[in-house]
């Protein structure tokens, strides 16, 4: 199954499911397998802003290891930051450890 297919069905099922985060992860994800990064950042950004009060941790990695690929460091500290909040909030050592060392290396 090529990229574009999956991507087309990622669409279909969100139409049904418009706030399913892995499905949105989903979207996301190929996106920037199709080299497509700004659209991912943006995927990635309204993911993160759909359940405010507990965030889909991944997403903050993968958007701010796409920023960081883009030369835009800038936009990805405070991405960084919140993650790894939202991370140890919700319990998630291994996720916060992950993006407190690409933190790490930006800053």
């Amino acid at each position: 199954m090529n990229s574009a297919t999956r991507r087309q069905q990622i669409e279909e099922m969100l139409k049904n499911e418009p706030n399913d985060e892995f499905l949105r992860y989903g979207l996301a994800m190929e996106h920037l397998s199709a080299g497509e990064a700004e659209l991912a950042i943006r995927q990635l950004r309204d993911l993160i802003a759909l359940n405010p009060a507990k965030p889909y941790v991944p997403a903050f990695l993968i958007a701010a290891q796409a920023l960081v690929k883009l030369g835009r460091a800038g936009e990805a500290i405070p991405l960084l930051r919140d993650g790894v909040a939202a991370a140890q909030k919700q319990g998630n050592d291994h996720a916060a450890g992950e993006m407190q060392v690409l933190l790490d290396s930006v800053e």
